[in-house]
């Protein structure tokens, strides 16, 4: 393991977050289903990929108690699955078909007034778990930041 990469690997999974928040906003307007709007999975996520591997062995650090893996880890799988949530209501969930039909054409279906009250309710949870987890991953990396790159490297 080591500490630049891993530095940049949180970096990148703040991208991914924010990335995946303004996907999400887009449900309260008008999204194409062209638009390749798909849930991933937690665990497919840049976030998921390094948490469940290399992120893994960060529990061993002295200076950075569990709880912050932890709730990284909760706040990570809450806001995939109030997008997909949110991407269910969006467009729908279709009696006929099978998964592939769901996966190459999703159609977007006319929400009523509810669903979009649901829409947008589900947005601003959605935008607080980001900020949450943002600021869980800003403490890890500010304790990172204080950690020698030697015992980094040794984990």
């Amino acid at each position: 393991m080591n500490k630049d990469e891993t530095l940049k690997s949180l970096e990148l999974a703040e991208i991914e977050i924010n990335r995946l928040v303004e996907k999400a906003k887009l449900f309260q307007g008008n999204v194409k289903a062209d638009d390749k709007f798909l849930p991933i999975e937690l665990r497919e996520s840049k976030l998921g990929e390094w948490f469940y591997s290399d992120g893994q062995k960060l529990k061993a650090l002295s200076n950075n108690p569990l709880e912050c893996m932890s709730n990284i880890e909760q706040l990570h799988e809450d806001l995939h699955k109030r997008y997909e949530e949110m991407y269910t209501i969006y467009f729908g969930e279709e009696e006929s078909g099978g998964l592939l039909s769901k996966i190459f054409k999703p159609r977007q279906k006319v929400l009523t007034d509810s669903e979009r009250k649901l829409i947008d309710e589900e947005y601003a949870s959605m935008q607080k778990t980001a900020t949450e987890l943002s600021g869980e991953i800003a403490r890890l990396v500010r304790r990172l930041v204080a950690v020698s790159e030697e015992k980094i490297n040794s984990l």
